[in-house]
């Protein structure tokens, strides 16, 4: 059994006129359909630990309702402190976004500590929408950015603008491409999934399935990815 631990964010507000945020529902609940189907267990850890605020649930989704009735929420609002947590224990990582990595996942020293290490022993690390806000100011041991010159997606500059510009503090696409990245990205809004050998990054909302069916297909086609077997949690696969 493959073990995923989903890092998210604790922000509840965002921007000079507070603007209520936390993770973007979607985006957590469509991957951990991905992973649960394929059999995969998923832990959920923050930086404060506890219950995360949550923006942008769509009652009309079945999928969201689904994770909302399930065990993976009643988990997700007891979730672990990442510092409490050993990311060397998973196969893999996944950021899911939101408004809220902009603030505490885009700069806290033990996110990039977790991103680097994860990637340099051979983890699959996935993120999607804003959550590549994590990759960002993240160097390796070589001292080189981890996204410079990687293929790299997220939420663009131009979805921005018609969505949230007066509250970020800054634009994702323009400060990724600033660190070297290989930027990618289609129509605003369209699903897209970029794959970089083990990293997995998303334009959206939209492609927060195509992420995570992404990083299963590498997790499947390296059955030694990371040793599963010591991971924090055997719980059973549950929805």
């Amino acid at each position: 059994m493959k073990h995923i631990l989903f890092i998210v964010t604790n922000t509840a507000e965002i921007g000079p006129k507070n603007r209520k945020t936390g993770y973007f529902f979607p985006e957590v609940a469509h991957p951990y359909h991905e992973f649960i189907a394929q059999g995969y267990t998923v832990d959920f850890a923050t930086l404060k630990g506890g219950t995360p605020p949550a923006d942008g649930y769509d009652a009309s989704d079945p999928l969201q309702k689904e994770f909302l009735d399930g065990k993976g929420f009643a988990r997700l609002n007891n979730s672990q402190k990442l510092s409490e947590v050993d990311a060397s224990r998973y196969d893999a990582v996944f950021i899911p976004g939101g408004l809220g990595p902009m603030v505490d996942l885009a700069q806290d020293p033990l996110v990039k500590k977790t991103v680097v290490e994860v990637y340099e022993r051979g983890q699959v690390l996935g993120a999607v929408c804003h959550g590549p806000v994590a990759l960002l100011h993240a160097k390796l041991s070589n001292g080189n950015y981890l996204v410079d010159g990687k293929k790299i997606s997220a939420f663009t500059d131009e979805e921005e603008k018609g969505y949230a510009i007066e509250d970020v503090p800054f634009l994702l696409e323009t400060a990724l491409r600033e660190q070297g990245a290989a930027f990618t990205d289609v129509t605003p809004w369209q699903p897209l999934s970029v794959v970089d050998g083990r990293l997995v990054t998303g334009q959206n909302p939209a492609s927060a399935s195509a992420v995570a069916l992404d990083m299963i297909k590498l997790l499947e086609a390296n059955p030694t990815t990371a040793p599963a077997s010591k991971a924090q949690t055997a719980v059973s696969a549950n929805n």
